[in-house]
């Protein structure tokens, strides 16, 4: 292609020698006569060389070549001029020009410095395509990317860095320090020591908290950086968002540990997912299930994973206080209300004012904590024992029990009004027998825990305890599995578990007895009396091999009036 050539002269005579000389060479010649019509090809075509004369009608030529250097056209500019003096070519040469020749132009020299220029414009070309192609790649990159000198002002700044940092081009210039002032930090902390030790620096799993944002984790590398002789001249920091990754690893780890409940089974899923839905969901929550799969843990679930979780939760067993004790704890007292009342006591209702209270074992409640605590849930105000003062509380109630609740209803035994405001959503965790596969996952929790408690290295269970494991109904659930573990681990002196360490009942265990009542059904009193003479009348025993829990089955022999045969 021809080289284009822009000769700007307010002499047409000049213009004319110009074009005459350069067309006669095979160059491609444009030429203006003024300030004006210069700007105007420069606007609308690229040249590869700009010659422009110094003395123009109303502007210089200086004033084109401070216009084509605010526009970055990157041609080379020779200023020409009759009347050659240094301090007009000292101030061409400050603005930019790339060479300055004085009138009159003699051809060798036009050529020469067209041959010059042209070289010097291919060198431009060159490290503007590659200065192009960088700055693609720049601004491409899906990590932030920031560039400071040794006194952390920053050079350089990718779009990345916008929505991971919330930082545009328009720090540029500024002192990183300024700009980072409300976040953790760690960026110039890494930034400094880089620029110090002139050494990479990498931190992991950064949470970045940059305007205050939380849930951020990013990986954050900085290095020296380097000009093209190897002088250290600043710092590159490179900021890779990590969130959605750690997000989608934390769920995974979360569905195998929620909270603290431990399990990976599809019936645990069920529950991990209602747990998520009633989390901020202002309601009562009833939790059933049997003793030791777990509710103290879902009620913990359900306030620390929601909006109340700033506050106190609260518990209370209510089987095992009295009626009276029941009443004082629950709602306070004041002094002199009865005998002992030596001074006010605020009730859990109260301590637990814009969070969450637990009450486990909700169906032994007597019929005048039924009343008051119908009361609470209804119009959220109670009384201290004692008093007449009403005082308002704003508290969620969540219940466990292994009782059915609905029975009692039909029985008598609970207040049916009392039933429907604490059942208005119920979780129902699964016993552990109906959940197996959870089994090697709660058993590798336990061992972890225990060998931190214990001091020990124990590294597994034997083949033959993980068959009985995993065949054991489990009566007690998780509870009589944890137990059963911290048994074994206070007898075993090796890295393995076997059967010797585990307690009694589990040694002595017949394995086929297990699996012929592993479908729990115990509505029938022949069942019961089966499983009672098979563990020779031994009532801990049958009701492992029930699969229910031995306070299950002294009710059972008591509902059905069963006794051991005199033979």
């Amino acid at each position: 292609m021809k080289a284009k050539i822009l000769i700007i002269d307010d002499e047409e005579g000049i213009r004319f020698t110009f074009t005459k000389f350069l067309s006669a060479q095979d160059y491609d010649v444009t030429t203006a006569q003024d300030f004006n019509s210069a700007i105007a090809c420069v606007s609308e075509s690229d040249f590869d060389v700009i010659f422009a004369d110094i003395i123009l009608g109303g502007k210089s030529g200086l004033d084109v070549l401070r216009e084509i250097k605010k526009r970055k056209i990157s041609s080379p500019v020779i200023m020409i001029t009759g009347y050659p003096n240094i301090d007009t070519a000292s101030e061409a040469i400050r603005v930019g020009a790339f060479d300055y020749i004085p009138k009159p132009i003699e051809k060798n020299t036009l050529f020469h410095a067209i041959d010059v220029a042209l070289q010097h414009k291919l060198v431009i070309d060159e490290k503007e395509k590659y200065r192009s192609n960088l700055e693609a790649i720049f601004r491409s990159v899906k990590d932030a990317i920031i560039t400071v000198d040794k006194d952390l002002v920053v050079l350089e700044i990718n779009n990345a860095a916008k929505s991971i940092c919330g930082l545009t081009r328009d720090v540029i210039g500024n002192e990183f320090n300024s700009i980072a002032s409300t976040c953790s930090k760690k960026c110039i902390e890494s930034l400094t020591e880089t620029i110090s030790s002139k050494q990479t620096v990498e931190l992991n799993n950064l949470e970045c908290q940059f305007n205050n944002r939380t849930g951020q984790i990013v990986t954050l590398t900085t290095s020296p950086l380097l000009d093209r002789h190897g002088i250290f001249s600043g710092a590159i920091m490179v900021i890779n968002d990590e969130t959605r990754i750690t997000v989608l690893e934390r769920e995974l780890n979360e569905r195998k540990q929620f909270h603290k409940i431990i399990g990976q089974s599809e019936k645990m899923q069920e529950v991990y997912s209602l747990i998520e839905l009633l989390t901020d969901v202002e309601t009562t929550v009833q939790i059933t299930g049997e003793s030791g799969t777990g509710k103290e843990l879902v009620a913990e679930a359900l306030h620390y994973k929601g909006n109340r979780s700033h506050n106190n939760m609260v518990k209370v067993n209510c089987s095992a206080l009295s009626e009276n004790l029941l009443e004082s704890e629950l709602f306070g007292h004041v002094k002199g209300s009865f005998t002992g009342a030596i001074r006010d006591k605020i009730g859990r209702f109260e301590i637990a004012d814009g969070g969450t209270i637990f009450l486990d074992e909700i169906a032994d409640i007597s019929p005048k904590i039924q009343v008051e605590l119908l009361r609470v849930l209804q119009d959220k105000e109670l009384e201290r024992v004692g008093d007449s003062v009403t005082l308002k509380v704003d508290v969620r109630v969540v219940t466990a029990t292994n009782q059915d609740l609905a029975e009692k209803v039909k029985l008598g035994e609970f207040r049916e009004d009392l039933y429907y405001r604490l059942n208005v959503m119920r979780v129902e965790l699964p016993p552990l027998r109906e959940r197996r596969e959870d089994i090697p996952l709660l058993v590798d929790f336990f061992i972890k825990k225990f060998n931190q408690k214990f001091g020990k290295e124990i590294a597994s269970i034997s083949s033959d305890v993980q068959e009985v494991f995993m065949n054991y109904n489990w009566p007690g659930n998780i509870r009589e599995l944890e137990h059963s573990l911290e048994h074994a681990f206070i007898l075993c002196r090796l890295t393995t578990i076997t059967m010797d360490h585990l307690p009694s009942e589990l040694k002595t265990l017949n394995l086929k007895d297990t699996i012929s009542y592993n479908d729990g059904k115990i509505d029938d009193p022949q069942v019961i009396i089966e499983a009672l003479e098979k563990a020779a009348w031994n009532k801990t025993k049958a009701a492992a091999l029930l699969g229910i829990s031995r306070r299950s089955i002294y009710r059972k022999i008591k509902e059905y009036n069963i006794e051991m045969s005199k033979d």
